[in-house]
């Protein structure tokens, strides 16, 4: 351990102390700190007192315990690709945008119609039709979670409830690959993520002696896959989870009213899940708006942390969001996108299968996953013929090579030429068949 000078009486004055050694860079990354009983007879304190220390360093994910090499102080969080970087001039089929041409545009006098004023700072309530018309969607899915809230954006949500159930250092499964800000939050909150391969029928399952505090799973259009959770698999998840009644399940439901009604996608279930339902695809991501829907214990602990922070989204979005949605069920806006989407992504499915690109497994979504043998040099041949695509390595733990194909930006008539220029750069490295 570095030359440090510790002192103090009770446990807030001891771990200050340490918290503020390494964040000044006195302590690093692996550097061990003093047992328990050793900096107790130097303090002059009871073990406990420096036990109790310890643990704070420890829920603050400075320090990690580890059996007979005690406490060390933690690697700080690894920084992880979040997004893709498109050169000027491509077609940018990397980034996982929609198409602005499928969501709704807000009416003209909408904001002089349709809001009622707030002057104050005591917002204490979801703007309730928005609640309803969440409640009629999870209804109709099957989602029967008791209570429901407003968060910015699905992310914020999933974020908000693993803190109310899930402590820096415990595990948490996910699905490889992994949408990367996903992972990126999982370092964030300094929880280990655990990976889970995905297959045609969605996330496999654990082990059966292996455990975790919480597991992440997206039932519909799998980001990167496309995959949708078979009612099999779904099944197995749910009987898995009925023996773990303190594993959490977030259920992150991106896709949702706009997966094609031939997916038979289907929502596994726990006593103790949280279901989020992104706006973002069908609204647009601006709005920054998700609802989440969970039994009274998360989501009271999810909006408790939300009042000191934020406080409430603005009500001004949930209202517009409303709008919005009541305008595209009203003109079919979100089933003809999901259509067109489908029929993007069918299209270039197609004329990949044509060139000997078989073996890819049945999507939904906004991207189409395709195994490679060198990711970059796939991406950089496609990029010579003027087409961004994303690499796989930002979403990958253990998985093999790919790259993510988004077709959100692709129009009509692109496919052949797309899949003409994705066969030659795989034939450069030998690789025309997956």
């Amino acid at each position: 351990m570095s030359a440090l000078h510790i002192v103090g009486s009770n446990s807030v004055e001891i771990a200050e102390q340490f918290v503020a050694a390494i964040r000044s860079g006195a302590m690093v990354a692996g550097e061990a700190l003093p047992t328990v009983r050793q900096l107790a007879q130097q303090l002059g304190v009871n073990p406990n007192t420096v036990a109790s220390a310890y643990a704070r360093l420890r829920d603050a994910g400075l320090v990690i315990s580890d059996g007979r090499r005690g406490t060390r102080v933690a690697e700080p969080p690894s920084r992880i690709e979040t997004g893709a970087q498109v050169p000027d001039g491509l077609i940018d089929l990397a980034q996982g945008n929609v198409d602005a041409a499928l969501l709704p545009c807000p009416q003209s006098d909408w904001l002089s119609t349709h809001t009622r004023p707030m002057t104050g700072y005591d917002a204490d309530s979801d703007e309730p039709e928005l609640l309803q018309m969440g409640r009629q969607w999870m209804d109709s899915q099957g989602v029967l979670s008791p209570c429901l809230g407003v968060f910015s954006g699905a992310l914020d949500a999933i974020e908000r409830a693993l803190r109310v159930h899930v402590s820096p250092g415990s595990r948490a499964w996910v699905e490889d690959p992994c949408w990367p800000p996903m992972l990126a939050l999982l370092a964030h909150l300094r929880l280990k993520a655990m990976p889970l391969l995905v297959d045609s029928q969605g996330c496999v399952l654990p082990p059966e002696e292996d455990k975790a505090s919480a597991v992440i799973l997206t039932p519909r259009a799998h980001n990167p896959t496309g995959v949708s959770m078979s009612p099999q698999r779904a099944a197995a998840w749910s009987a898995f989870l009925a023996g773990r009644p303190d594993c959490m399940l977030v259920l992150d439901d991106h896709w949702g009213p706009m997966a094609r009604p031939d997916g038979g996608a289907s929502l596994p279930h726990a006593a103790l899940q949280v279901y989020v339902l992104s706006l973002s695809k069908f609204l647009g991501p601006d709005l920054r708006i998700a609802l989440a829907a969970g039994g009274p214990q998360p989501l009271k602990g999810m909006q408790e942390q939300q009042t000191l922070g934020p406080r409430w989204v603005s009500l001004l979005l949930q209202r517009l969001a409303v709008s919005l949605w009541r305008q595209a069920q009203a003109g079919g806006l979100i089933e003809r996108a999901g259509r067109d989407y489908a029929h993007r992504r069918d299209e270039l499915a197609m004329a990949l299968k044509a060139r000997g690109l078989s073996g890819l497994p049945a999507h939904d979504g906004l991207h189409l996953w395709i195994p490679v043998a060198d990711e970059a040099a796939v991406v950089q041949g496609l990029a010579a013929k003027g087409w961004a695509v994303q690499p796989g390595r930002a979403f990958r733990l253990r998985s093999a090579p790919a790259i993510r194909i988004s077709v959100g930006n692709l129009r009509r008539g692109q496919a052949e030429a797309l899949a003409d220029d994705l066969v030659m750069s795989m034939r450069g490295i030998g690789r025309i068949s997956v």
